[in-house]
């Protein structure tokens, strides 16, 4: 197992018990929880390999599916819920920046122009969080605060730029990876947003 492919399974975990948390606090009994965790953690790379023509990595490799169930198994053995965290957020942005170098890398691989791998990037990161949102009759996130999206664009953009100028795949993703956690950081400690259209 590579060290990309043991962050995907960190990120993938992380995601899903975001995803299951979220859930548990909205009152969603355990099919709930388990749906809400799954697509949060799966659908953002399911869409990628989709319109890559690959096949979603969780029909062939039996460990991401694991990390969903440990997800979901945890928060239905500590049943004691509480409202997102310090400690999920950051498994969260965690989980943000690993989903879009991976994203972004793997678009790469696949012969992607440049600002294609960059949006399949940002497409791996928010979909998820995106829908689980959704699901569970929230304002998401992505679309009023925290700069989601712009983090992960602004990352995935340096990973790019870095690749292109020569820099190993590591290196670049690192890099990338901690603009990614840096600025989404910043953004909630300073509550930086995008400006909102106002009437």
């Amino acid at each position: 197992m590579t060290l990309l492919n043991l962050l995907d399974l960190l990120a993938t975990f992380a995601f899903a018990l975001v995803g299951a948390r979220v859930a548990a606090d909205k009152g969603l009994d355990y099919g709930g929880i388990a749906l809400i965790s799954a697509v949060a953690s799966l659908a953002g790379g399911t869409l990628r390999n989709v319109l890559l023509g690959a096949r979603p990595i969780w029909i062939i490799d039996p460990w991401i599916v694991l990390s969903v169930l440990a997800a979901i198994l945890l928060t239905l053995v500590f049943r004691r819920v509480t409202h997102i965290g310090k400690t999920l957020l950051i498994m969260d942005t965690f989980g943000l920046a690993v989903a879009a170098m991976s994203g972004t890398q793997f678009a790469i691989q696949m012969d992607v122009i440049w600002f294609g791998a960059i949006f399949l990037g940002v497409m791996t990161a928010v979909t998820g969080g995106l829908l689980r949102d959704v699901l569970c009759q929230l304002e998401p996130v992505l679309l009023h605060r925290e700069t989601i999206a712009t983090c992960t664009l602004v990352g995935s953009a340096v990973y790019v730029g870095l690749q292109q100028s020569g820099t190993g795949d590591n290196q670049a993703a690192l890099i990338g990876g901690a603009v990614v956690v840096i600025t989404r950081l910043a953004s909630i400690k300073f509550d930086l947003h995008l400006p909102k259209f106002k009437n």
